[in-house]
């Protein structure tokens, strides 16, 4: 099972960018579609962006599109979210996931197999 954790999150104001990084270990291949959730305050878990093993399909939230970007580097086993023109809509703790299974179910059910600690982005108004 693969092991995955996050870390770029922190305190900015609107406007601003941050990139948040997800690294993968323990048995891992390259072949682990990877997605990024957030969950504000008081909110339930919400879908952020995804991207497919091979980096060659990604998908967005419709209130990210545009100002989020994912990428992966297999080579590194990192996965990126970089975040332009952050909103204070976008504050929560972002959590990276991993799943080996069918990629637009795992987005649409949550239900990916592994999941990081989580990373908590702020942003100020």
């Amino acid at each position: 099972q693969v092991h995955v954790v996050e870390s770029g999150g922190g305190s900015v104001q609107a406007g601003a960018s941050l990139r948040l990084s997800c690294t993968a270990s323990g048995r891992t291949s390259s072949n682990y579609n990877m997605g990024w959730f957030r969950q504000a305050p008081g909110k339930e878990r919400e879908f952020v962006s995804a991207i497919t093993w091979s980096g060659g399909t990604t998908y967005y939230a419709d209130s990210v599109k545009g100002r989020f970007t994912i990428s992966r580097d297999n080579a590194k086993k990192t996965v990126y979210l970089q975040m332009n023109s952050l909103k204070s809509g976008d504050t929560g703790v972002y959590y990276c996931a991993a799943d080996r299974g069918d990629l637009v179910a795992a987005i649409t059910t949550g239900a990916f197999g592994s999941w990081g600690q989580g990373t908590q982005v702020t942003v100020s108004s």
